[in-house]
């Protein structure tokens, strides 16, 4: 089969498509027949070599989302049949075989049933972003209906899904992007109130608000503080610098700063949400947005583009079907 492989950690120049085996599922696994994979800022930060939390062994096929066909069942499968359509993701430790490929095996507890009416590209964005969204939302902030919410940076793929999940929740949700498309997009999630977050006053009218997912801490910290009301809380979801602030601004407020990394989601909390998300899914009640669609082959551009502040979600596209 065709994959994306990584032989050494650097550059995105460094992923080729290659020929090679094809995995077998083994106990309580099942094999999928790839569609569309998601492709998330993660996977660069992986690709480099640097990233604290996962180093894979080399030869490493990338991804972690992604949305097709179950070809294969292992042994133990009960829950699935051959032909079912299928979105997957991942936990780091069961990311060695990824989704940049013509197939993947997946533990069953990553897989779950994608409707008829969701196509294999609209799939493929959920996994990671949706897991993230809801575990930042619902287990860390436990947001609550009738509250104020700020999603800074809300037109990538997590703050659209993060937009859309605090909307059903009954909150009032005021989200920023950076562009035309990307308020439009934010608008169309749902949102109450879409704010440019290139206008240097899109905040000064902002205030009393509840809880702010955090998608740049280090340009955006400080800001949030500001507009947060006392006993106010914050979830980082996104970091790419350092920053130096006085902690006295946190203290004056009581306000709850919390961190977020997906890979620290306890095992049994992961398959409740990811449950969650299916059902929404199946209720049409979560609309995925796919933003740009490459050909396995342009991975390299695609992971460029992820960490390229993309509207919606980067999808490498495997086999020509919807």
């Amino acid at each position: 089969m065709k994959a994306i492989c990584l032989s050494k950690f650097g550059s995105p120049d460094l992923l080729k498509l290659t020929d090679v085996q094809e995995p077998e599922p083994q106990t309580n696994e099942v094999r999928i027949k790839l569609y569309a994979a998601g492709v998330n800022p993660v996977d660069t930060y992986i690709r480099s070599g640097n990233y604290a939390a996962f180093k894979p062994n080399l030869p490493y096929i990338p991804g972690l989302d992604g949305a097709g066909v179950i070809d294969k069942l292992g042994p133990g499968v009960t829950a699935f049949n051959k032909g079912d359509r299928v979105f997957v993701t991942s936990s780091l430790a069961n990311a060695q075989n990824g989704t940049y490929a013509e197939k993947t095996v997946r533990h069953v507890k990553f897989v779950r049933r994608l409707p008829q009416f969701v196509s294999f590209s609209e799939g493929a964005t959920l996994g990671s972003p949706a897991s993230t969204a809801y575990h930042a939302l619902f287990d860390k902030a436990k947001l609550n209906a009738g509250e104020t919410i700020l999603v800074h940076g809300a037109s990538g793929s997590v703050g659209l899904l993060a937009v859309q999940l605090a909307k059903r929740a009954g909150a009032k949700v005021i989200g920023t992007a950076g562009s035309m498309d990307g308020i439009n997009q934010v608008e169309q999630a749902g949102a109450d109130l879409v704010l440019n977050h290139h206008d240097p006053s899109y905040l000064d009218n902002i205030q009393n608000v509840n809880l702010v997912i955090e998608m740049l801490a280090n340009v955006n910290l400080i800001k949030d503080i500001g507009i947060l009301k006392k006993f106010g809380r914050i979830v980082i979801i996104g970091n790419r610098g350092s920053l130096d602030f006085n902690p006295r601004l946190i203290i004056s407020k009581d306000i709850t700063l919390t961190g977020m990394s997906l890979w620290n989601v306890p095992d049994k909390q992961y398959q409740h949400n990811l449950d969650a998300i299916a059902t929404l899914l199946d209720q049409k009640k979560l609309i995925p947005k796919v933003g740009t669609v490459l050909p396995l082959a342009e991975a390299a551009k695609a992971q460029q583009q992820a960490l390229a502040h993309s509207l919606g979600k980067v999808v490498l596209k495997i086999l020509n079907k919807k």
